[in-house]
């Protein structure tokens, strides 16, 4: 039923439309994407339709939108490696520079007034829409950082906006957050199916202060940080607000090998405590959220970074292993956090399809890849409509949880109880111990500080294990990159992603039942045909590759070539000029026909 609902949700405003549209003399007199404001928000249906039409929420998608970080290796054209490998410029750099949809929300606000409604009623319908406008303006700063703030729709004839130039970060940032405050004090708690309440409202409006605090705190090229501290502050009180409301909690049956991946396989997530607000499939509805393609070598795979990024089960630095730096696949991944199993394919993972006859899954190698594959996001079962129909948690209460924590630790006013109300719920589910305050802080750890080098002071251990579990906890579903730019990492993409570690040439076992199922051999040697193709103790024939170094006609490159090393996905080098490129220039054409915008930071 809850899926229905959704879905007539977003049917109701493309019929209203239609209806408006037989209106007479309608095209005659307004603009074809235009809705007319005496024909129109009359009753809260107009209002809600409106609004309906402005819907916009994280789906499936998000599985693949870390390509181009530290998390994943990506063969495709990511704009941020395309820019760190090429010659970047306002002339090849186009996208982005888009205000149609500014259009429609400012168009709104000018014309809901107008309804016969209560005020409460129009002040939650405006509350949306500023919510809309804000997370709008988020993203043009988060990308051009000045740009110019409209409050108002533009029209042909308004010369003096149509080129205006860039307003300052500092007034389009305060201008965001009265529009997140508003709407924050306005929304309402209980919505329709699919649509967004108070709840996902605050935890954007936390997402946001935390990201421009962090921002402004660890890029000294805006000179911004005496600010930073405000922002933080109001992170930390929105977020405490939804931890405080009682509404939410994590997702915690007390199976810490089956919790956490449950919440991306459910194909209903209606009554998870978790999710605030869900991303519907469903093929009899005609939304399919298939992803089973995050499986095979497309696009991306995940790198052994994040891999090494994971906690042991019993709560210790996988880093801190000895010999960790050359463990094959299989040792990764023994007594590790279980999310780690419910992130990648793990040794022994069994297809769906597969049931027949259930033999592990044996990991696919190839050219520029790195070995690993990606499970969240993939739903193993034949089913169609389950393939089809899963759902997608767009927001959850743990990132509440952990913007919290982050703000409160950058702030330097983090305790202990602070911790165990957010950071350690999420380590609870994981079944993994609790995370020490003062034992974080007395004993950083270094792996994370060469990665982090402008975390320092009393707090420096605990601001890395929360960035470490931000990254644990949402790996795969489009943070990573943000996250880097907030904290003025954009260094860490210079490194190009690499993949598992191979010894040399040679049998290996890749299922974790200490029978070898692949084999890597030289580059000049000729795979067997397949009735002279080896097999292992069970009779199943090894699968073989030829390795070499990059660049070779082999599979699979391995760093030092026959002699061993992780597997190599790149070798172009890469460039993070940094402050530069955590902007975006403006596109050429659009300074062409406004010389008042000027191009910043050493973009032309």
């Amino acid at each position: 039923m809850q899926k229905v609902k959704y879905l007539y949700t977003l049917l109701a405003c493309f019929l209203l439309l239609a209806a408006i549209s037989c209106k007479k003399d309608f095209m005659d007199r307004y603009p074809q994407t235009s809705v007319p404001p005496d024909l129109f928000f009359n009753s809260e249906e107009d209002l809600a339709s409106y609004i309906n039409g402005l819907l916009s929420i994280p789906g499936a998608g998000q599985y693949t939108s870390d390509q181009g970080t530290d998390d994943k290796a990506t063969t495709a054209a990511v704009e941020i490696k395309s820019i760190m490998t090429g010659t970047p410029s306002s002339q090849n750099i186009t996208g982005g520079w888009n205000w149609g949809r500014l259009r429609n929300i400012n168009y709104f606000l000018e014309n809901y007034d107008k309804a016969k409604v209560s005020q409460e009623v129009k002040n939650h319908y405006a509350g949306l829409a500023r919510y809309y406008r804000a997370q709008f303006y988020t993203g043009m700063v988060s990308r051009y950082s000045d740009v110019p703030w409209y409050s108002q729709t533009l029209n042909p004839t308004d010369s003096i906006n149509l080129y205006k130039p860039r307003d300052s970060r500092s007034l389009v940032m305060d201008s965001v957050m009265a529009d997140f405050a508003f709407a924050a004090a306005n929304v309402k708690e209980s919505v329709p199916d699919g649509t967004p309440g108070a709840g996902v409202v605050k935890l954007v409006y936390a997402r946001t202060a935390l990201y421009e605090g962090t921002f402004r705190k660890y890029h000294p090229e805006l000179n911004l940080q005496a600010s930073a501290d405000a922002f933080l502050q109001i992170a930390q009180q929105v977020a405490g607000e939804i931890i405080t409301s009682g509404n939410y909690e994590i997702h915690n049956t007390g199976n810490p090998d089956a919790d956490y991946l449950a919440l991306f396989t459910s194909l209903s997530l209606a009554g998870n405590p978790e999710v605030l607000l869900a991303n519907i499939y469903d093929q009899d509805l005609n939304r399919s959220g298939d992803n089973k393609y995050s499986i095979n070598d497309y696009e991306q795979s995940p790198s052994r970074e994040l891999v090494q990024t994971y906690l042991m089960k019993d709560g210790s630095r996988f880093t801190d292993q000895a010999g960790y730096e050359t463990f094959g696949f299989v040792k990764e991944f023994e007594n590790r956090d279980p999310r780690l199993s419910q992130t990648l394919l793990y040794p022994g993972f069994i297809l769906a399809s597969n049931a027949a006859n259930p033999a592990p899954y044996i990991q696919r190698l190839n050219k520029n890849f790195t070995g690993y594959h990606q499970l969240k996001g993939y739903i193993n079962s034949t089913d169609q409509k389950v393939l089809a129909g899963t759902d997608y948690p767009a927001y959850r209460y743990a990132e509440v949880l952990l913007t919290y924590a982050e703000a409160l630790a950058e702030l330097g006013t983090l305790t202990q109880d602070g911790l165990d109300r957010s950071v350690n719920l999420l380590r609870n589910r994981a079944g993994l111990p609790a995370l020490n305050l003062a034992a974080a802080n007395a004993n950083a750890d270094p792996v994370l500080a060469a990665q982090y080098p402008a975390v320092s002071g009393a707090n420096q251990g605990i601001i890395l294990e929360i960035r470490r579990e931000k990254r644990v906890e949402f790996a795969m579903e489009g943070y990573r990159y943000d996250d880097l730019m907030r904290w003025g990492a954009g260094k860490k993409l210079e490194k190009i992603p690499n993949g598992m570690y191979f010894p040399g040439l040679g049998k290996y076992d890749l299922t974790g039942d200490a029978i070898p199922d692949i084999i890597l051999i030289d580059k000049s040697a000729s795979i067997p045909s397949s009735d002279l193709q080896e097999q292992n103790s069970l009779g199943v024939k090894l699968v073989y590759y030829k390795a070499g170094s990059f660049g070779d006609d082999v599979t699979v490159y391995l760093k030092n070539g026959n002699g061993g090393g992780t597997i190599v996905t790149e070798v172009t080098p890469r460039q993070f000029k940094d402050p530069q490129y955590y902007y975006r220039p403006i596109p050429f054409n659009q300074v062409t026909l406004n010389p008042a915008l000027k191009q910043i930071f050493g973009w032309n």
